[in-house]
């Protein structure tokens, strides 16, 4: 009894100093999760001090992982880890898994690229390769989109950079092409005024550049007159839409007709062949 007195009394404080350690690591743990959530919310903050809010989530995504690795090495520091040789071995390994997952850190280079060159921003509509969509968020792996079916798509950055973008919004204004088509037996200077009139009845077109119209084409069953014009980039469809309602009601209040395509097919039968030879 008194043996095993002994050795309590000797393991003691050990047992005490493991015993606040422990407090201690879970007190670190505690304030490392409350860290993260604060820095969390103030970088989410930035964007009201003009910072771009397409950056704020890779900002964020960086600066909680940060917190939760400095975090993580105050738990071991508190252990009695070697936290310098623990960084090196991290490093190691992270080269180990880099080549590991060398598509992953392609995603991550491609985000870093994107975020830096800014070929779009949250907000815009963009496409690449055979996706369209309107961009959510621009993440460390992936770039999210809605597309205009209302899907979510998340498309990893690599493929995003990879393929050649168009983006439908960063301009400030946008050309429509409208073709209407009329009978070779109708005046095309009566066509022509005909679109001339739409676009003068539309305020939301603009004066500079200004509207052009031309013959696009003789075709094969009708005269198909072009318009261009220019409208504000977020404006672009109604007008487009405003402009297609309108146009066949025009044409046909100015007598002018939209043909239907049309085939002249001659028939010769056999008593004509043979008078022919």
């Amino acid at each position: 009894m008194d043996g095993l007195k002994a050795q309590l009394e000797e393991l003691w404080p050990l047992v005490m100093d493991v015993g606040l350690n422990v407090l201690w690591a879970l007190l670190a743990i505690l304030v490392t999760w409350i860290a993260a959530k604060i820095v969390a919310r103030g970088v989410n903050r930035l964007s009201e001090r003009g910072i771009d809010e397409t950056l704020i989530p890779v900002l964020e995504t960086l600066a909680v992982w940060g917190t939760y690795v400095v975090g993580g090495l105050v738990v071991l520091d508190i252990f009695g880890a070697n936290t310098t040789s623990l960084v090196a071995l991290l490093g190691a390994a992270g080269l180990a898994v880099g080549l590991a997952l060398k598509d992953t850190l392609q995603c991550i280079a491609a985000g870093f690229v994107l975020l830096g060159l800014r070929p779009f921003r949250v907000g815009e509509t963009i496409q690449f390769g055979g996706t369209i969509g309107t961009v959510r968020k621009i993440g460390l792996f992936t770039t999210e989109l809605d597309t205009p079916d209302g899907l979510r798509i998340s498309a990893p950055n690599d493929k995003v950079w990879g393929e050649t973008l168009t983006n439908f919004t960063r301009n400030s204004s946008r050309r429509i092409e409208i073709i209407a088509s009329i009978a070779y037996g109708d005046d095309v200077e009566t066509g022509m005024n005909v679109l001339r009139t739409l676009v003068a009845n539309d305020a939301r077109i603009l004066a500079d550049p200004e509207p052009s119209y031309a013959v696009r084409a003789l075709a094969d069953s009708s005269v198909n007159l072009h318009l261009r014009a220019w409208a504000k980039t977020e404006e672009y469809w109604d007008v487009y839409w405003d402009l297609m309602k309108k146009l066949k009601p025009a044409l046909e209040a100015e007598g002018l007709t939209i043909p239907f395509p049309q085939r002249e097919l001659h028939i010769v039968d056999a008593a004509q062949k043979q008078l022919a030879k």
